[in-house]
């Protein structure tokens, strides 16, 4: 097991007091971030004791720490997930051959770009969420927002620890680089089209945490698969706290879904907007959203740097271990694309359709929550019903961007689309409806009208503990 240092200025498991140069270099980086957090960080909440939980170790039990901490002096640290003995490369061009713990130098352009991206992602999503604790629907989802701002950080700081470690003064730039960025700014925006989408209620929060965060779990495990090892074992333990992020938003939904199915039942025509809920018809528009943005996440359907990534080593397949061929040289991926405006089916070279593979992949998780939503529908009698929406519908990326398909994936008129679009996707009434729900609840034990319980606390605390003390 990799020794922590819980005392150092950084806590770390990276024997980072042994480089003094980097050590000097991330201490001088710190108030930067410190800075950046005040700044953009949970607006109004600073200075507020927050129960949270810090990561203290890599074991699989007993990781992490909780307690009451204001944000500002949470303990981000680097922490990088234990080696796996006589571990190789897993795939590609290159598999069998040992793991890189230096950055190959004919690949070190590539694995600065990917580790930038990821890391723009971290910041830009605690940017997007800062205004919405001053909304929050209960002191318990106020605590969970906070768990997964302070967590995004912490991500960051783990994609920056690699770029100060392994890319010198280019590393030592981009990091300031991720400092200077802000999502949704129109001239240094985040890197990432989703994390640049506004943010303004709830409802938008459980669907990114939803949908987006997902996205994140499936980057995070293709990199695990990498060839550098560092950054395999930096995703590795990142996945060990994104999975909060994805129960936040998966119970969070199912919560406004299980909500509304009450407030209907109350209501003599059916009517849940009558009793101040959210339309079962209004919470598909924002599934419709934060899914279809999350879709772009994945770069495109045929990609020539998909395919390179997949052959150097650098970026796999979600649980690579699962497949029996690893090279990949001669499948091919069957996939819908356009030719002289028809959908047909096509067999693509495989290596070239990986961002594909690891989107039907995302794809079925999504099902599988959206499935465990209808079950609320069926138990209250209700004939509606959730479905994720075309992969062909609103997309920004790939071979269907920009164009004007439904959400049963038919090709319309560009007309057409736009006379329905606000039946498909969020209008600014609906916008506008959402945000009027949004009343703070911040009394121990009470919630918003709009959503419901959740089913127990947090580490076997009740709903009406004091998670954030006001």
């Amino acid at each position: 097991m990799t020794n922590i240092d819980l005392e150092a200025k950084i806590p770390n498991n990276v024997s980072l007091g042994s480089d003094k140069k980097l050590q000097r270099a991330l201490e001088e980086w710190q108030p930067n971030y410190i800075s950046w957090w005040k700044d953009m960080g949970p607006s109004g909440f600073q200075e507020k004791d927050v129960w949270l939980r810090t990561a203290i170790s890599v074991d699989a039990d007993g990781w992490a720490n909780f307690d009451y901490v204001q944000m500002p002096d949470y303990r981000w640290g680097i922490f990088l997930a234990d080696p796996i003995k006589d571990r190789t490369i897993g795939f590609g061009d290159n598999i069998g051959a040992p793991l890189w713990d230096v950055v190959p130098g004919e690949h070190r352009n590539t694995l600065r770009r990917l580790i930038v991206t990821q890391g723009d992602t971290e910041p830009a999503s605690v940017e997007q969420q800062r205004l919405l604790g001053l909304t929050a629907p209960s002191l318990y989802d106020l605590r969970n927002l906070f768990q997964v701002n302070v967590e995004e950080g912490r991500h960051l700081w783990a994609m920056v620890y690699l770029l100060h470690s392994y890319f010198g003064r280019d590393g030592r730039e981009e990091a300031e680089e991720l400092l200077q960025r802000r999502s949704g700014n129109p001239d240094k925006p985040r890197i990432l089209g989703a994390f640049n989408a506004p943010i303004d209620n709830w409802l938008d929060f459980f669907m990114f945490t939803m949908f987006t965060d997902r996205d994140g779990k499936y980057q995070l495990l293709a990199l695990a698969e990498s060839g550098f090892d560092p950054l395999s074992r930096t995703t590795r333990f990142m996945l060990t706290e994104e999975a909060h992020h994805m129960f936040v938003g998966e119970s969070g939904v199912e919560r406004v879904v299980a909500r509304t199915a009450e407030l209907i039942a109350k209501d003599p025509n059916d009517d849940a907007r009558a009793q101040g809920g959210i339309p079962l018809e209004m919470i598909q528009k924002y599934l419709n959203l934060w899914y279809t943005l999350s879709l772009d996440l994945f770069g495109g359907e045929v990609s020539s740097n998909a395919a390179s990534y997949f052959a150097a080593g650098l970026k796999g397949r979600a649980k690579e271990s699962t497949y029996e061929d690893h090279k990949a040289i001669d499948g091919t991926y069957r996939m819908s694309i356009l030719k002289d405006g028809v959908v047909v089916d096509d067999d693509v070279p495989l290596r070239n359709a990986m961002n594909e593979v690891l989107r039907d992949e995302y794809a079925d998780d999504c099902q599988r929550g959206v499935d465990r939503w209808n079950k609320h529908l069926v138990e209250a009698g209700l004939a509606f019903r959730f479905s994720l929406p075309s992969k062909r519908f609103n997309r920004k990326i790939g071979l269907y961007a920009n164009m004007p398909f439904d959400p049963d994936g038919r090709l319309l008129s560009p007309g057409d689309y736009d006379a329905r679009k606000d039946q498909w996707l969020p209008s600014e009434a609906d916008r506008d409806y959402v945000r009027s729900l949004m009343t703070p609840v911040t009394e121990p034990g009470k919630i918003a009208n709009w959503i419901g319980m959740p089913r127990t606390g947090i580490k076997g605390l009740p709903f009406e503990y004091e998670y954030v003390r006001l």
